[in-house]
């Protein structure tokens, strides 16, 4: 992360965080927050008529380190929260793929 945007482990931009700490996707659809440590949670009984957002402008690629050091150990959630990056990780994806882009036609 560098605020606001997120980039995947390679480098391409995968979302945003707003001053909230809410997530979003390269289109401004909202994915989850931002939780205690390194996670993208959002309750599981969510009903995903939360307003869209105007997504920041591309950054561009950002050249990832070749080696990170290993992820903590993070704490179990309650069965009411979803771990997006573990569990729905194709809710994140870069800007020119998403299941949930519209076609060019």
């Amino acid at each position: 992360m560098a605020y606001p945007y997120l980039f995947s482990p390679f480098g391409e931009w995968i979302g945003f965080v707003s001053e909230q700490k809410e997530v979003y996707s390269v289109l401004g659809q909202y994915v989850g927050y931002i939780g205690d440590g390194p996670r993208v949670l959002r309750l599981r009984s969510y009903s995903f008529n939360k307003p869209s957002l105007t997504p920041p402008r591309d950054p561009g690629k950002i050249n990832a380190p070749p080696t990170v050091p290993l992820a903590r150990l993070m704490s179990e959630l309650p069965m009411t929260i979803v771990d997006i990056l573990h569990e729905e990780p194709d809710r994140l994806f870069t800007s020119d793929s998403g299941e949930l882009r519209e076609d060019l036609s």
